[in-house]
């Protein structure tokens, strides 16, 4: 039987359930501005009819409804959409952390006209074709000297650019790193809230909302992925592993990197293992300190090792006016201090490697004759050795271009005395952990002749006679007697190397001439000068690049494209993310004319409620009051 008062109850419910409606459209008009807000729906429900099924209810037909009531508060998100943004995130993160980087590059290969490093060049070679002139005047090698200075001032400004551009980025990583285990504890925090409320039976939408916010921030920091299936252990994974499961968040640690010039290796603050990123912000910055900026400090440094050592190598053989010979003209600082380059790697004490960087045979050869032998050669590359085959029909020409064109980090050349030089390069990837070293060959081998009999650079041919640099004196490999070898250099000769103090403080010790059984050369002698000019248009192998024209062309076009890359990569990401976000602001995003309207068909709703209840309440009025004796 139904209560009197039912219709009092009917009318409370409706006004109770609009008010609520009501405060969520005020709640979602207020939040319409806010990051990350996503807007909340009332559903309202009819509540349970006062006759259920069965035996004992009142014969009266249909079942009487009771009014209204909120049945949920439901927030508006597309899961799949998100998981999406959250996917693409990582991308936009990279070229965003990526691109004003690269941009300050730019800006440092920035030189116009006779500033740059280039044009300095030029004119240091114009100096000693100078000086081949007029070779027995002062005025020329001071000149020699004076241009000298300015290039070397001119490669350390590039080279302290590029530095303190990783320095910048390796400060970036480290705030970086603190932030991403921030974000991972207010993340495990947030679940910890969400679990007891959702526990209550209650919807914490806010705080939901304010999870995906920070789970979208972080996914533009690192790659992650989220596992959300089992709603009591909310989970974030990254790197192949769980960063946040639930109530607990990990974290990362930095530890500074022996073979990464003391800059930090990210790693797990449980396991100690490294952590390696695909995408996001940190993926860019460690790829920009690691490889773009790092490469850009090999190649000078590859371009500087290869100037200073070509230029001491004929200034050595040269004469001064004041008869003077045997002198570099910029100073070379060895890595290691023991002529056969042997040095101790693993710190116990006792050498354990060679550090080479130069090899010469001891046979003349001439580039357009054929070898007649067939063989093998196989040097050291950056992930294993490269084997490199030559054939009877090749010219020694054709070897030295195929040594060059293998990808190994050895390159090969004929010097002005027509020796065979092998020299080591820069290792790709030398600075992450484990990387191989600049400037050091580490294996030299030939199945045939033409390395051992042809070129007089080693003993002889097959494993047992290979040049291999995990082990002491392992120049003992080389042919002996006129062999000539320099050991490697310490790093970055970009950032130490100088003009000659000695050569300084006595021009007339340029060397100009060469000399002739022993004597030093006429004073009229300008061969050597000549020489060193010549180094200019000389095929003398810069890494895999033949001149020093061919390095500056290549660099100048390089960082072209990486700014074109990362410009047009960042447009590109911009615009998928905003698409993207456009379409969930179209399912979550706070709409305020809807909203409005929403709330004017609540308004009606709770008017008409409480008009109902006025009414049922005159109905009891007169009811009470009015009828009677």
């Amino acid at each position: 039987m139904t209560s009197t008062f039912m219709g009092i109850e009917i009318g409370k419910r409706g006004v109770v359930a609009h008010q609520q409606a009501l405060t969520i459209t005020g709640h979602n008009l207020t939040n319409a501005s806010n990051e990350g807000y996503s807007r909340q729906r009332v559903e309202l429900s009819a509540f349970e009819p006062i006759y259920l099924p069965g035996l004992n209810r009142e014969e009266t037909p249909g079942q009487i409804g009771q009014g209204t009531i909120v049945s949920r508060i439901e927030r508006m998100r597309d899961q799949l959409l998100d998981k999406r943004i959250i996917a693409q995130a990582g991308g936009e993160g990279y070229w965003t952390a990526r691109d004003p980087y690269i941009r300050m590059m730019e800006q440092a290969y920035l030189e116009v006209g006779d500033s740059s490093i280039r044009g300095k060049m030029d004119a240091f070679w114009d100096a000693w074709q100078e000086l081949s002139i007029y070779p027995a005047d002062t005025a020329p090698r001071t000149a020699v000297l004076e241009r000298g200075k300015t290039l070397i001032d001119g490669i350390h400004e590039r080279f302290k650019a590029l530095k303190g551009l990783q320095d910048m980025v390796e400060e970036d990583i480290q705030l970086t790193v603190r932030r991403v285990n921030e974000l991972s504890r207010e993340i495990a925090g947030l679940n910890r809230d969400i679990q007891r409320i959702q526990g209550q039976g209650d919807n914490p939408n806010d705080l939901m909302d304010r999870r995906d916010l920070l789970v979208d921030r972080l996914s533009s920091i690192i790659d992650v992925t989220v596992d959300s299936r089992d709603p009591d252990e909310f989970m974030v994974h990254t790197a192949g592993f769980i960063l946040v499961q639930g109530q607990v968040g990990r974290s990362f640690d930095l530890e500074p990197g022996t073979e990464t010039e003391g800059y930090s290796r990210i790693v797990w603050r449980e396991t100690g293992d490294e952590a390696r990123f695909r995408d996001g912000s940190l993926a860019a910055l460690l790829d920009l300190r690691d490889q773009t900026i790092q490469g850009e400090i090999q190649t000078l440094d590859n371009m500087t090792m290869n100037f200073i050592d070509l230029v001491n190598e004929v200034h050595r053989e040269g004469y001064g006016i004041s008869g003077s010979t045997g002198l570099d003209f910029f100073t070379e600082h060895p890595f290691v201090t023991n002529v056969n380059g042997n040095y101790d790697r693993d710190g116990d004490g006792e050498y354990d490697s060679s550090y080479i960087f130069r090899m010469n045979g001891t046979n003349a050869l001439e580039m357009r004759a054929q070898i007649g032998l067939e063989g093998t050669i196989t040097l050291s590359g950056a992930d294993g050795n490269v084997a490199v085959p030559y054939y009877p029909t090749d010219t020694v020409q054709d070897v030295i271009g195929r040594i060059n064109n293998a990808g190994a980090e050895v390159v090969a050349r004929l010097n002005r005395s027509g020796f065979l030089s092998l020299k080591g390069t820069t290792a790709e990837g030398s600075i992450a952990p484990g990387g191989n070293p600049d400037f050091v060959i580490r294996h030299v081998e030939d199945s045939g002749y033409f390395l051992a009999g042809y070129a007089g650079l080693l003993n002889g041919s097959g494993a047992e006679n290979a040049y291999d640099w995990a082990g002491p004196d392992a120049v003992a490999a080389l042919a002996g007697g006129a062999q000539d070898w320099a050991v490697a250099p310490t790093a970055h000769p970009s950032g130490w190397i100088e003009v000659n103090r000695a050569v300084l403080k006595d021009p007339a010790s340029v060397a100009s001439g060469f000399g002739e059984n022993g004597r030093p050369a006429n004073p009229g002698n300008g061969e050597a000068a000549l020489a060193v000019a010549a180094i200019r248009n000389n095929a003398v192998m810069v890494g895999r690049l033949g001149t020093f024209d061919d390095y500056f062309a290549d660099a100048v076009g390089r960082i072209g494209m990486l700014g074109e890359q990362s410009r047009e990569a960042l447009a590109t990401e911009n615009l998928i993310m905003k698409q993207l976000k456009d379409m969930r602001d179209s399912v979550s995003g706070v709409n305020i004319d809807e909203e409005l309207a929403a709330m004017i068909k609540y308004q009606h709703g709770y008017n008409a409620a409480a008009r109902f209840i006025t009414t049922v309440n005159s109905l009891y009025d007169t009811l009470i009051n009015r009828m009677g004796v």
